[in-house]
């Protein structure tokens, strides 16, 4: 038995000399340092959220003994313009393979999925010279998950009214709605839940495989600790509130020491919100984030910055009551920014400059920002209008045919701060508008067919105002 979708890697983005070059130059640089730029990473992020969002649905629920197996195999095709080079064309090549062993009717479950890649560029088109870039075999997830309320009820057929939950190993952790954290971490989380309070508890770091969000820094391997506690209460029919702290700890280790520069980042997060539905098929998902911290500025290594900034996210969700299964959605995204940070929202070199207060939002966390610009969630405003059906629900054929499409419109919370693309470098606030659309096709039980579209109509913030485009479609089989 398998199941499929697609996958993707993960590689980051920009260098940058850290004084006075126009914005023009720090996209050159970033070229030439050979580092895979924002956008095109939150591309492959994206393709890996639709990834384990279609893979946890195909999933059986856990609630039997029993072990399943599969393999699967995908390729993809980009084209796109990057606001660099005219034209990028990339095919990507994925294979995994996975299992999953269920105990005692899903009281405990283990599953490993591993992973290799390749990406193949045209010629020249790659970010690091290297036109044929194998990735792996890499351990993409790897854990255990213990339930006691499913243990006890397989043992002696009781129910319990609490609950405890344990997961090992290497997953996707997420606090809140993943506003400030979402991300793959080896990690130990400990889940207990009485008399309507579900209380979580964290301890991770990231995969050493991955990139650091500080693509400034030399550093090959990314070393964060992760340590975290959400509470949420589950007494309400409707909602479901929640409360989190997270405590970030940076321990990387650079590999080549830069003289007059420090680059350690450690912050902490604070998070409220809720999920849940307003009024029938009306749903809502909301986050508010306060981050702290103390993290090095641009040419600075004697003293460090204070970190103080904020983040919110609002979506609206209506699931229409039609057999086309019609759904439409609104959403606002905002990170707060520093208008002393010139070259980069994320970056120590090129960070904050001016003062020892960096107001600049930096999470690890994600949410869809569009296929073509795809900024990071910092230092703007974002709002989103999306739609999705299926149109012909009865023709067998086509009956699994998904179309839809997605409105963005961006705007720069500073107007003289950047943005995680190099080359809006206008002191202007506005960042331009985006339009995606999609089309997802089950083919067969084992066969999907995807095709992806977005056009990004940059603003007065950019010095080019070329309209770029972004084409994927792509192909999985399952056996």
């Amino acid at each position: 038995m398998a199941w499929y979708r697609v996958g993707g890697t993960q590689r980051v983005v920009i260098g940058v000399v850290a004084t006075l070059l126009a914005t023009q130059a720090v996209s050159a640089q970033a070229r030439d340092r050979g580092r895979d730029p924002t956008s095109f990473v939150n591309q492959q992020r994206d393709i890996e959220e639709d990834i384990r969002r279609k893979l946890d649905e195909a999933m059986p629920p856990t609630d039997r003994t029993g072990l399943d197996f599969g393999l699967s195999y995908s390729f993809y095709l980009f084209l796109y313009d990057d606001g660099i080079d005219s034209s990028r064309t990339i095919r990507r090549h994925d294979l995994r393979a996975w299992s999953r062993l269920t105990l005692d009717d899903g009281a405990h479950e283990f599953y490993v999925r591993g992973r290799v890649g390749l990406l193949d560029f045209n010629t020249g088109d790659s970010f690091d010279g290297n036109d044929d870039d194998w990735e792996g075999p890499n351990l993409e997830r790897g854990f255990y998950k213990f339930d006691l309320r499913k243990a006890v009820r397989a043992q002696s057929g009781r129910s319990l009214s609490y609950n405890l939950q344990v997961d090992v190993g290497r997953d996707l952790v997420t606090l809140g709605t993943g506003y400030a954290l979402s991300l793959p971490l080896d990690h130990v989380q400990v889940r207990a839940e009485a008399f309507n309070w579900q209380l979580t508890g964290l301890v991770g770091r990231t995969v050493g495989s991955s990139e650091d969000f500080d693509r400034s820094r030399p550093t090959s391997r990314t070393r964060r600790m992760f340590f975290g506690a959400e509470m949420r209460y589950l007494g309400f029919d409707q909602h479901q509130p929640f409360a989190y702290v997270l405590w970030q700890e940076d321990q990387n280790h650079d590999n080549i020491p830069t003289p007059l520069q420090g680059y350690d980042y450690d912050s902490f997060y604070f998070g409220i919100g809720s999920q849940g539905e307003l009024v029938r098929n009306l749903r809502y998902s909301t986050e508010w984030v306060w981050e702290w911290g103390r993290g090095y500025g641009d040419r600075r290594f004697a003293k460090k910055d204070i970190i103080r900034a904020w983040a919110f996210d609002f979506e609206l969700e209506y699931l229409f009551d039609t057999p086309s299964q019609a759904r439409a959605s609104i959403e606002y995204m905002f990170a707060s920014g520093d208008s002393d940070r010139l070259f980069s929202p994320t970056d120590t070199v090129g960070g904050n400059r001016d003062d020892f207060t960096d107001t600049g939002f930096n999470g690890f966390g994600w949410r869809s920002t569009g296929l073509s610009l795809s900024p990071e969630l910092s230092n703007v405003h974002i709002w989103r209008m999306g739609a999705s059906f299926f149109p012909f629900h009865t023709e067998p054929a086509l009956r699994r045919m998904e179309l839809g499409s997605d409105a963005y419109l961006f705007w720069k919370h500073h107007r003289a701060g950047a943005i995680s693309d190099p080359t809006a470098g206008v002191q202007s606030g506005y960042l331009g508008w985006e339009l995606d659309v999609h089309m997802n096709w089950e083919l067969t039980h084992d066969l999907a067919w995807t095709v992806r579209g977005g056009l990004f109509l940059p603003g007065k913030a950019f010095e080019d105002r070329t309209s770029r485009t972004f084409l994927l479609t792509g192909l999985t089989w399952s056996f």
